[in-house]
C-alpha cells in the first residue's frame, strides 16, 4: 500500500543528450544530461546519473536523505557521468541500490568503478563511503522499490537500453529515453509499457527532417527518435500526458521550445523537459521550477472554486 498522503513526483534535474550544453541559449530550458527523480514519502527512485545528479545530490545532502535507489537506463557516458560528483555516495551512512545490466561481460559496479578511477579524478569511488548494493537487470522483468511498482522492457538503442515503468496507487509514468522507432512500425513492447501511462517521458531528440538527413546526415540507426514518432506511441497507448526529453544537444532554448508548439498541434497535452520541472503524477500536473505551471494545454492545477449559488427567481407580481 502506497503512502497516499505524500505526492507521487518527477522532477527533472537533467535533460539534454550526448553532452552537456551550459550557456546563456540553453538556460531556459536547461543544459545538464539525463537525470529524474521519482519520489513519494520516504521512496526516492533516480533513473540515470547524467551531470544533473550532482545538484540533486547536494539536495539530498542538505535534506539529510538517507536512502535512494538508482535505475540505469543504461551506461552511455551522457547517462553515467554525473555519478562520479554524486557526493551522497562518497557519504558513510548512506545507502544506495543501483540497478543497471551487464555490459561486454561487466556489471553496473564495474562499470562505475571503472568511470571512478583516480585517473579520472574522481569524487566518489565505488566500494568506499556509502553502503552500495548492486541489482542487474535483464531488461524484460517487474519489481517493487519500496511502494513503486516497476516494469522494464528493452528498447531500441545501440548496445542496448532499458524503459521503466513506474507505478504507484493506478498513477504510472513510464521513461522511454535513448530508443529508437522501427521505420514505419511501432514498438510494442514500448506501446505495451506505456499502456494508460500517465506521463510518457520519450527521446526526441531530433525533428523528422533532422533524422532523415534532409538537415545533416541521416539519424537513422543512432538510436533516437523525433517528437512525431512519440506522439504516435502516446495515441496508440492512451497516454495522457507526452513529454520530449533527451533534447539534442545543437537545440537551444528557441527551438525546444518551437518544438513543443509544433508537437501540441499533434497531442495538446505535451510539453518539454526542463530543469526544475515537477510531473504531478497523480494529478496529471506539470509545475515549472518555482511552481507556476509550464502550459495551459497541459492539466494544471487551481484552487478550489465553490460553486456558484443559484438565483432566487424574482417573485411574481
Amino acid at each position: 500500500m502506497g503512502d497516499r498522503s505524500s505526492p507521487f513526483e518527477v522532477k527533472f534535474w537533467g535533460v539534454r543528450g550526448s553532452i552537456p550544453t551550459p550557456g546563456a541559449s540553453t538556460r531556459r530550458i536547461g543544459g545538464n544530461t539525463s537525470c529524474l527523480e521519482v519520489r513519494c514519502g520516504d521512496d526516492l527512485v533516480i533513473l540515470d546519473a547524467g551531470t544533473g545528479v550532482r545538484e540533486l545530490g547536494e539536495e539530498l545532502i542538505a535534506t539529510n536523505r538517507e536512502k535512494a535507489t538508482f535505475l540505469f537506463s543504461h551506461v552511455h557516458w551522457d547517462h553515467i557521468m554525473g555519478f562520479p560528483f554524486f557526493r551522497p555516495a562518497a557519504r558513510s551512512g548512506k545507502e544506495l541500490v543501483i540497478f543497471g545490466e551487464e555490459k561486454g561481460g561487466a556489471g553496473i559496479d564495474e562499470v562505475l568503478a571503472y568511470q571512478a578511477e583516480q585517473a579520472h579524478a574522481p569524487i566518489v569511488e565505488p566500494g568506499k563511503g556509502a553502503d552500495l548494493r548492486f541489482e542487474a537487470l535483464d531488461g524484460d522483468e517487474e519489481f517493487r522499490v519500496g511502494g513503486f511498482r516497476i516494469r522494464a522492457a528493452r528498447a531500441n538503442h545501440p548496445d542496448g537500453c532499458i524503459s521503466f515503468r513506474i507505478e504507484r496507487d493506478g498513477h504510472s509514468v513510464v521513461y522511454a529515453t535513448d530508443t529508437e522507432h522501427y521505420g514505419e512500425g511501432m514498438d510494442a513492447s514500448l506501446v505495451a509499457l506505456a499502456q494508460g501511462a500517465d506521463f510518457l517521458v520519450y527521446d526526441a531528440m531530433y525533428t523528422s527532417d533532422e533524422y532523415a538527413g534532409k538537415i545533416g546526415g541521416s539519424k537513422k540507426g543512432w538510436g533516437h527518435s523525433t517528437w512525431c514518432e512519440g506522439v504516435r506511441v502516446a495515441k496508440d497507448a492512451g497516454v495522457k500526458t507526452f513529454v520530449l526529453f533527451h533534447h539534442d544537444p545543437s537545440h537551444d532554448d528557441a527551438f525546444v521550445t518551437q518544438l513543443e508548439k509544433d508537437c501540441r498541434e499533434a497531442f495538446p497535452d505535451s510539453v518539454a523537459a526542463r530543469e526544475g520541472m515537477i510531473l504531478d503524477v497523480g494529478n496529471s500536473v506539470v509545475r515549472a521550477p518555482g511552481g507556476a505551471t509550464v502550459a495551459s494545454s497541459v492539466k494544471k492545477a487551481s484552487p478550489a472554486r465553490s460553486k456558484p449559488k443559484k438565483k432566487k427567481p424574482a417573485p411574481k407580481k
